[in-house]
């Protein structure tokens, strides 16, 4: 879809203490090998810090660097992948409170990693729809420092799980970058590939219940094969991206940069940068590759560093790609329009 008069006004970002994936492998919680093969080199962990705490400094600091008066505020969309608190408990409600902010329609969004683009569109829903939201604020926060979880390799060998949180101010009339195309999708006929064979009814059977990996594996040995697997999830998210740049009126050639969620470079380049006809050098992955995967928050931490290191600024074009289980694609493209007073 062609968005008009939506803005990215202000960004926050969280980041914990970094841990080196050399270090993993020296203390025998990651093998040398997968590291060499994926081009991983770190993440970020946060210890005891929980997600939602992330998730609310990161907003504090989206919303000091705003320009709105939080009265502005029309709604808030919280995403997230991991544990965010108890059962039954609801997550947008802690944060509003922690923030202050007043009382406001709040969303919790869960579409695994495709969780911060998928809130900006219901954003975009509510700044241009019926609800007339002047401003909408999105956040997210991981923590995969919990019991039973392997940051390191529990994902499979693409991902490194990292720890931290993204705001996102979302406007109306003001901001240093426009929203000028989002398109989404769920690729239906993949959605068991991530949930396996599993009941869908919850009971105690005994048997321990198969981690991600081990069910896609599954998927790939008894419904499609891999190599089938990952041909669909190229051409889908090849069309939902050529979908954004047709309605922002743009080429692949007219992008700055792509960004896309942390992973192995390999499936970043002949997955998304080859299909675009798109050179390694126009992604983020040089960054990323560091970060670790934070869950739907990668592209707006990628988005923020490249904004305020001035890697782009005015004039360029910048793609933002996520994905998740189900599976969910979303693309959209957004021109910087200024440099913000916290760029250094």
């Amino acid at each position: 879809m062609k968005v008009d008069n939506v803005h990215i006004n202000s960004l926050g970002v969280v980041l914990p203490e970094w841990a080196s994936a050399e270090q993993a492998v020296a203390d025998g919680l990651l093998d040398a090998e997968i590291i060499k093969l994926n081009g991983l080199t770190g993440a970020h962990i946060a210890g005891d810090v929980p997600a939602l705490d992330m998730a609310v400094t990161a907003a504090r600091t989206a919303l000091e660097r705003s320009k709105l008066d939080p009265e502005e505020i029309g709604a808030h969309i919280h995403s997230a992948v991991h544990y965010q608190g108890p059962e039954a408990s609801y997550p947008p409600g802690y944060i509003l409170r922690e923030l202050g902010l007043p009382v406001m329609p709040a969303f919790y969004l869960q579409q695994g990693c495709n969780g911060m683009l998928g809130a900006l569109e219901v954003a975009i829903g509510q700044i241009t729809g019926a609800a007339e939201a002047e401003a909408v604020l999105l956040t997210t926060g991981e923590n995969f420092s919990a019991p039973g979880v392997d940051r390191w390799k529990g994902f499979g060998q693409s991902y490194i799980s990292g720890d931290g949180a993204a705001a996102v101010l979302v406007g109306a009339e003001e901001g240093f970058a426009r929203v000028r195309s989002l398109n989404a999708g769920v690729l239906n006929v993949l959605e068991k590939w991530h949930r396996g064979n599993g009941p869908l009814l919850l009971r105690d059977t005994g048997v321990p219940t198969p981690g991600m990996p081990e069910r896609a594996t599954q998927f790939n040995e008894t419904e499609m094969s891999l190599s089938e697997t990952l041909d669909k999830v190229t051409r889908f998210g090849l069309d939902v991206m050529q979908r954004s740049l047709v309605d922002a009126g743009l080429n692949a050639s007219d992008i700055a940069k792509v960004v896309s969620i942390n992973m192995d470079g390999r499936m970043i380049e002949y997955s998304i940068m080859m299909p675009l006809g798109l050179p390694m050098s126009r992604s983020a992955w040089d960054f990323g590759k560091s970060v670790g995967h934070v869950g739907g928050a990668d592209v707006f931490i990628t988005l923020e560093h490249l904004v305020r290191t001035r890697e782009v600024g005015p004039g360029d074009n910048v793609l933002l790609f996520s994905q998740g289980p189900g599976w969910i694609s979303t693309a959209a493209v957004v021109t910087i329009t200024d440099t913000p007073p916290w760029a250094v």
